[in-house]
């Protein structure tokens, strides 16, 4: 239940109350539960084609380095994560609800990002970006309408003409981020991608059940 609630596994925690009789097991678990996960959300994702936007939710977008770090630089540097590696996200957002799709990135090019947008975000929705050129021209010739947010150090981050920002993502950045680092997801692309996904899966299916399920109900829907 913590785990399907984004909380925290502590091993101690784990341990005490007879779930987990060591970190090899609770590291076990934590994977078992992790598969379940992405697996939920393949499936829903064939359903539905997770889309975004329409009338009444905008989406906003940008692009963050999880690069993996090494501990006071010591250590075995990986081979795949010595160049940066981007995340792509865009959040849908209608009142309080939030709604991430997150995606890995080989470079933050008009090639590599439109594909994601459009696959993704419905034709007509309203888009929140900042002024990063790949962006520019090509969303209004796709039929989106998008506002942009300048970040320069001289500029304001909301902007004072139509009001947007992209402080609900960058928050969301931070959040991913930590949970990510937390749990050292970052040390390879596959771990990232699976990382990735359980956020995505919270946001998307946990949070619509969050008094829990029967063991019978869960497992008819995965």
């Amino acid at each position: 239940m913590r785990y399907c609630h984004g909380l925290r596994l502590r091993q101690v925690d784990m341990i005490q109350d007879g779930r987990s009789g060591s970190s090899a097991t609770l590291t076990k678990m934590t994977k078992k539960l992790r598969m379940v996960c992405i697996k939920a959300l393949r499936k829903y994702k064939r359903k539905t084609g997770q889309l975004v936007g329409g009338r009444t939710e905008f989406v906003v977008i940008d692009e963050s380095n999880f690069r993996h770090k090494r501990k006071y630089g010591r250590g075995r540097a990986c081979g795949t994560w010595r160049r940066k590696k981007w995340v792509f996200g865009m959040l849908a957002i209608k009142g309080d609800k939030r709604r991430p799709i997150l995606r890995l990135i080989e470079r933050r090019s008009r090639d590599h990002l439109i594909p994601v947008i459009t696959r993704h975000v419905r034709q007509g929705s309203t888009i929140l970006i900042d002024e990063w050129r790949a962006y520019r021209r090509a969303l209004t010739t796709l039929g989106y309408t998008h506002y942009t947010v300048n970040h320069s150090s001289s500029a304001c981050f909301v902007d004072p003409i139509h009001g947007g920002h992209t402080q609900n993502i960058e928050r969301a950045w931070s959040t991913y981020k930590s949970q990510v680092w937390r749990l050292r997801g970052n040390r390879t692309e596959k771990l990232l991608k699976e990382h990735l996904t359980c956020i995505e899966w919270t946001y998307w299916l946990g949070h619509n059940h969050r008094d829990g399920w029967s063991s019978r109900t869960f497992a008819k829907r995965y």
